[in-house]
């Protein structure tokens, strides 16, 4: 074995930490930029926020100005001490205090100062557990009843299997439990609220609920019938099937089928947790048309009032007048230096987060006029991010960065920014149109299909060729799967 030595060249691209903070905040939602300058207040005692709400601009350009603190000034060394020209810190050009501040008169204000009220809830384990104390349990039976409900997921679904809690219970509570015992306090537990929970499967969540119902009616108890018997049919829609072996007329199983969508197939789902869907959005802009003319705006939330603090700069103008030989006040002066550069590259990164949105937002604006003019998704232009990228002179991942998280706020409602974004599909004249255009042709045909007799993917084809389109059955598949449409056959309604 020899050991050798060579000289390789590399070229390698390699990130300021300023421009990594940069990055970071770009992903920072409007919703959550609140929670990360709290988090850089709490941290940084020279970062402090306007609470005399001054509306001045920002005057001088932050990123001319300050590069942000390098390795060697954050180190605090003796030199940073001897050469640190504190007059940068305490003093502007007019021979004023500096403030250096985010707030911009071009970003109106909003009334964000409304208290919020406090949602208070019951989760759905909860409700569960509060329900044991109605079945009278010994402590032993208690805690199993409790490592069962604590087994179930957000839907209400026990999805273990019972050899894995009865092994919990061997380790956690040292309690050998047989797993019949096991199962004896869950069919105890399926009869809890809501109808369905505890259940192991769909089938078994569906037949509980339907258990509640019996007497109701012929249409329960053949429902529980079908579910029983024909569950796989049910679901892949092989209603002939299931008619003809049970001799069901037609009324009979339309009936026995608005029994069964009437069910809910996530019993825990709805309970103590606020659906994802539901969940308000706080858009990052707003996108008024003025008469023919789009207005674009940001959300003031992203435009805080941060200054450095006063009192750190009065530290730093008591230390000119005092000595500069101590120690400990040399250490205190270096900690005041580095606090205030943290704080003035925080407020830096800020004002270029604002300036990347807006410059991003205006881009697309401009790229998809038509549709912030009209909301008519057919209008949509085919948009990559690298056109917007070559719009803004900013780099791909950044575009993409902002166009991930953001929402926009107009008045034909709110869009994720990745709405915007589509590939392109070539039309018989040869034009380039939006697949974004395409999917809502395609949306709009399913929509106004006879359901009794729903269109195939290649009847889709078909249609959408007759309008011009070159597309393939399979790129019609694929989009039809994208706008969660599922096949002819499961959209056949009796």
């Amino acid at each position: 074995m020899s050991l050798s030595q060579s000289l390789q060249q590399k070229l390698l691209q390699k990130l300021s930490p300023q421009q990594i903070q940069l990055m970071k905040l770009l992903q920072v939602p409007t919703a959550n930029l609140e929670e990360r300058i709290k988090e850089e207040l709490e941290e940084n005692p020279a970062l402090e926020m306007d609470e005399e709400g001054h509306e001045d601009e920002f005057g001088e350009d932050l990123q001319d100005d300050f590069e942000g603190p390098t390795e060697d000034s954050m180190d605090g060394s003796e030199e940073d001490y001897e050469n640190a020209d504190m007059t940068e810190y305490i003093v502007d050009d007019d021979g004023e205090i500096a403030d250096y501040k985010t707030r911009d008169d071009n970003y109106p204000e909003l009334d964000d100062q409304k208290v919020i009220p406090i949602r208070v809830e019951t989760s759905f384990h909860d409700m569960v557990i509060d329900q044991l104390g109605m079945l009278e349990l010994d402590e032993r039976s208690f805690k199993i009843a409790e490592q069962i409900v604590g087994s179930l997921d957000d839907d209400g679904y026990l999805r273990r299997e019972l050899s894995s809690i009865a092994d919990d219970l061997a380790f956690r509570q040292s309690l050998m439990v047989e797993e019949k015992e096991i199962e004896a306090l869950i069919k105890e537990i399926q009869q809890f609220d809501p109808p369905g929970v505890c259940a192991r499967n769909l089938q078994e969540c569906l037949l509980l609920q339907l258990e509640r119902k019996i007497g109701e009616g012929k249409s329960v108890a053949l429902a529980v019938q079908v579910l029983s018997k024909y569950f796989e049919e049910f679901t892949k829609k092989h209603y002939e099937k299931i008619q003809r072996n049970l001799n069901l007329t037609d009324e009979q199983i339309k009936e026995v089928i608005n029994q069964i969508i009437k069910l809910n197939p996530r019993p825990g789902g709805n309970i103590g947790e606020i659906n994802k869907a539901e969940t308000y959005i706080i858009p990052d802009f707003f996108v008024l048309n003025n008469n023919g003319r789009l207005e674009l705006t940001l959300n003031a939330r992203n435009a805080p009032d941060l200054r450095v603090s006063e009192g750190y700069r009065d530290m730093l103008k008591d230390y000119e007048k005092g000595a500069k030989t101590d120690k400990r006040q040399k250490e205190a002066v270096l900690f005041i230096k580095q606090k205030i550069d943290s704080a003035k590259w925080f407020i830096d990164m800020i004002k270029q987060r604002q300036e990347t949105l807006i410059n991003t937002m205006s881009a697309i604006i401009g790229h998809q006029q038509e549709f912030f003019l009209s909301g008519d998704e057919t209008t949509m232009r085919p948009m990559i991010l690298k056109d917007i990228a070559e719009i803004t002179g900013l780099d791909i991942s950044t575009v993409s960065r902002v166009a991930n998280s953001k929402f926009v706020q107009t008045e034909f409602g709110t869009y994720r920014l990745k709405f915007f974004f589509s590939e392109s599909l070539s039309t018989d004249s040869g034009e380039e149109v939006s697949t974004r255009e395409v999917k809502k042709i395609l949306s709009d045909m399913i929509e106004s299909e006879d359901k009794h007799k729903p269109l195939s993917d290649e009847q889709l084809t078909d249609m959408l060729q007759e309008k011009g389109y070159n597309i393939a059955r399979r790129t019609v598949a694929k989009y039809r799967e994208q706008l969660n449409v599922p096949v002819a056959r499961l959209r056949k309604e009796l």
